[in-house]
């Protein structure tokens, strides 16, 4: 269970310095806090001591990093919930972002705990805690003690919808024997694509199909209250979404928007930035071009006169993918950040625009441009034309926006045949319960 081969001597250094920084985390953790950047209230969870008991029975264990990989694991819950309503269901994630969109999302028979650092003490306390009968991980955010002390422990452990860069692939190779301590120790391994899986293949790592959970999920909430007022509130004016901003696109879109801001008719550019904690510095910006601007965030009203509004708020995006025009999903129009999901608006069929820069999203773009799919945009210039096409002929982007959304549903076929696996993997639902 812990992986095929010798054990790896770079882990067992990895353990050690884990131990030897131990007595600095408390006061790293706090440094952070200070920034913004943890919970305070819940450090301690941060140290492998949980802040909830643990529920009766079998319990399932899901990890993802952030926002993106939380959000993906959203359909494997609710699959799992389905198939075994007596389910414990434990979400462990990394920031404060996440977990305050997990307190909105999750079942309200889940826990939510943020994942412990990696050190040998906190990895063995949290273990000993939850004691979980299956560990799903998503992606690529793999913790080696974590997953030592857990399968120590008898946890079988399964890695979803599993994706790490070329790079990543290069420094594990490097470093084989802890490649097949880690990687080989799953009990399901099921890559976003083919040549992933191929690749982990090569690392030492099942291979057991293909599994890309950012295809397979739901749409987007949308409190339908909430979109007939704002339908209402805007009265047949256009609406302009740039969604999940990062800083450099809000001058780009704000660029792009400038030339369609004027006129009787001119729409409403809703700019939602991917973190909230920004909506004051973004609405500055746009004020500081002349514009007359609201933060959602502050409770600003929108009026007839508002040009930009500043969506500084969490869970709200499937209610903007409903009324937009068009979206840009952003994260795409600068370097480094790698995209974001499109499928989100896709599913609700809202018309889409993207960027260049979406590497962590490539095979879902290609699958896009396939069905030709979204429209994509280069710069401000391309962008302002591709506004001004969902202005002028919205009906033109409808069938662009139907193929998207046919796309989009193909993962739930997929993920039926993942959740059996992961099934397969637990204990008979008449069986004996965990104590």
């Amino acid at each position: 269970m812990t992986g095929k081969g010798p054990r790896s001597p770079l882990l067992g250094l990895y353990r050690m310095a884990g131990r030897a920084l131990s007595p600095v985390v408390p006061a790293l953790l706090a440094d952070r806090a200070a920034k913004g950047k943890e919970d305070p209230a819940r450090l301690p969870e941060r140290l492998g001591r949980p802040s909830r008991p643990r529920p009766p029975g079998p319990l399932v264990w899901l990890h993802g990093a952030s926002v993106g990989e939380c959000l993906s694991l959203l359909p494997v819950i609710e699959g799992l919930r389905a198939r075994r309503p007596g389910l414990g269901l434990l979400v462990t994630s990394g920031t404060v972002a996440s977990a305050e969109l997990l307190a909105r999302r999750l079942p309200p028979d889940a826990l939510h705990q943020f994942v412990p650092v990696d050190t040998p003490a906190a990895a063995a306390r949290f273990i000993a805690h939850w004691h979980p009968e299956l560990a799903i991980f998503v992606e690529s955010d793999l913790w080696p003690n974590l997953l030592d002390a857990a399968r120590r422990g008898g946890t079988r452990t399964a890695l979803l919808s599993a994706r790490l860069s070329d790079a990543s692939l290069k420094g594990w190779a490097r470093a084989g024997a802890a490649a097949r301590q880690v990687l080989g120790g799953f009990d399901l391994v099921m890559a976003q694509d083919a040549r992933l899986s191929q690749a982990l293949g090569t690392l030492g790592a099942r291979s057991d199909g293909v599994l890309n959970l950012k295809l397979a999920g739901a749409p987007l909430p949308v409190d339908e209250a909430q979109r007939l007022a704002e339908a209402e509130r805007l009265d047949g004016r256009p609406l302009l979404l740039a969604a999940s901003t990062h800083p450099g696109e809000d001058e780009i879109v704000l660029d792009a928007f400038a030339p369609l801001a004027v006129g009787a008719h001119a729409p409403l550019l809703v700019l939602a930035p991917r973190h909230p904690v920004r909506g004051e510095a973004v609405a500055a910006l746009a004020r500081s071009r002349g514009l007359i601007t609201a933060r959602r965030g502050a409770g600003e009203a929108v009026t007839p006169g508002t040009q930009v509004l500043v969506a500084d708020t969490l869970g709200e995006l499937g209610l903007w993918f409903s009324l937009a025009r068009m979206a840009l999903v952003a994260g795409s129009l600068v370097p480094k950040v790698g995209g974001h999901n499109p499928l989100e608006p896709a599913r609700l069929g809202c018309p889409l625009a993207s960027g260049p820069h979406v590497e962590n999203w490539q095979g879902v773009y290609q699958a896009l441009a396939a069905v030709d799919g979204y429209l994509p945009v280069a710069d401000a210039a391309a962008l302002t034309e591709a506004w001004r096409t969902a202005l002028a002929d919205p009906a033109s982007l409808l069938d662009q926006a139907d193929r998207a959304a046919d796309m989009a549903a193909r993962g739930a076929q997929a993920l039926d045949g993942a959740l059996d696996r992961l099934e397969a993997l637990l204990s008979p639902a008449d069986g004996a319960a965990v104590s």
